[in-house]
């Protein structure tokens, strides 16, 4: 029995190296996670995470402590058998959903808490959080799952059919924990830096092993973003997957034109083109570029607008990050989405990979999603107590108890 006694919050700042993690909109960013820490009477204390470029974070934080007085006192297997409803009683707060609904500072808050509860049930179990998800039957992950307002498309019958129907070659996928998972050099190119310096990391890129990188593009000057394509591509040649991120820099007809451009250097993924809620934006765009690819999820905020943008055929990539949903649960509704239409997951990693690499697991081996990679972004992995083992390329399978984002 392993009961939460006492909830602790943390905001938690990690100022980066100049140039670090800018891109064309966010110009001064300082990672941040708005914590959650579930004490309880044993050793076993949960964490969770959501993301933030700094300011603001304390908000989060005061949020979380306004939703989490019920989880005093309740005992972490009840409390995760009806997960979904506790989850959906604290999204549906009377006072504190008019600040969303589902999306913003209070859903950041879900994030957080949601995500340190997962933590909690893997450690109580002391299980890592991949092994905990595979090892529960349908029913008992569905029951951790809002799924309100997907009705019309994901019923708890058919999400439980899901799994099942998913369970024919899952055998063979539990190889992916001996052999890892492949992830993809972000840092490649972040945006202000300097052309030799995209270069040689695009080289440096290759020789750890990585055959897929991304590059920042979206600058006011097209053709800068041309040419700095254009670099890495020859650096890394035509068989590396070359992404391109603009950020949400470009209205609609600026991103018509740009995709297009960058589509003819052989681009895997063109991602965050225009602005993030706009659904038939993004739609007009999929099919005026296509068989080029779109990429988009981390400003998509909750699984409803996931759901638009499957349905509206507007995205190919779906980059949903569990530190920016509402946390594990709303990361594995938004996956099966994406499973029911055949559309591949390739997570936004807010938290560096650390609680990714559980999830992207769970989702090949238990859902059957396609094995594509894992973004990786190396910049605060002294800060985790138990930083994700990366080496030629691949995420090593974690281990430990729990969900690996505990800070030091």
């Amino acid at each position: 029995m392993t009961t939460i006694k006492k909830i602790e919050t943390g905001d938690a700042r990690f100022p980066l190296k100049p140039g670090e993690g800018v891109d064309a909109v966010h110009s001064e960013p300082i990672y941040s996670y708005a914590v959650t820490r579930l004490l309880t009477d044993t050793n076993d204390a949960g964490t969770g995470i959501a993301f933030t470029l700094g300011g603001g974070n304390q908000l989060v934080c005061e949020a979380i402590e306004l939703l989490t007085d019920r989880l005093v006192g309740q005992e972490i297997e009840d409390l995760m058998s009806r997960w979904g409803t506790v989850s959906r009683e604290m999204a549906d707060h009377p006072q504190l959903r008019w600040l969303g609904p589902h999306k913003g500072v209070v859903h950041l808050a879900l994030s957080s808490i949601t995500n340190a509860c997962f933590d909690l049930w893997a450690k109580a179990r002391q299980v890592p959080l991949w092994k905990l998800l595979i090892d529960l039957s349908p029913e008992a992950i569905v029951d951790t799952l809002d799924l309100t307002y997907l009705e019309d498309v994901l019923s708890r019958e058919q999400a439980i059919e899901l799994f099942n129907s998913n369970r024919p070659g899952r055998e063979d996928r539990m190889e992916v924990v001996r052999d890892g998972y492949p992830g993809y050099d972000t840092s490649v190119g972040w945006f202000t830096y300097a052309d030799d310096l995209i270069v040689a990391n695009a080289k440096k890129a290759l020789d750890a092993g990585f055959t897929a990188m991304k590059l920042k593009v979206g600058s006011a000057d097209s053709a800068r973003d041309l040419r700095r394509a254009e670099l890495v591509r020859d650096v890394v040649g035509d068989s590396a997957r070359l992404m391109f991120d603009a950020n949400q820099a470009w209205n609609l007809p600026r991103a018509m034109d740009m995709c297009q451009n960058l589509a003819d250097l052989n681009a895997f993924w063109i991602e965050e083109p225009t602005h993030p809620d706009d659904v038939l934006g993004h739609q007009k765009l999929a099919k005026a570029i296509a068989p080029s690819a779109i990429a988009l999820g981390e400003h998509v905020p909750n699984r409803v607008m996931f759901k638009n943008f499957i349905q509206a055929n507007a995205m190919q990539f779906v980059q949903v990050d569990a530190v920016r949903v509402a946390g594990v649960s709303e990361f594995i509704a938004i996956s099966m989405l994406a499973r029911q239409k055949g559309l591949k997951v390739v997570p936004h990693v807010g938290d560096m990979g650390q609680l990714h690499q559980h999830l992207v697991l769970f989702n090949h081996i238990s859902l059957g999603h396609e094995r594509v990679f894992l973004e990786y972004i190396p910049h605060l992995r002294d800060h985790f107590v138990h930083p994700a083992h990366v080496e030629a390329g691949i995420y090593h399978t974690p281990d430990v108890p729990g969900a690996t984002c505990d800070l030091k």
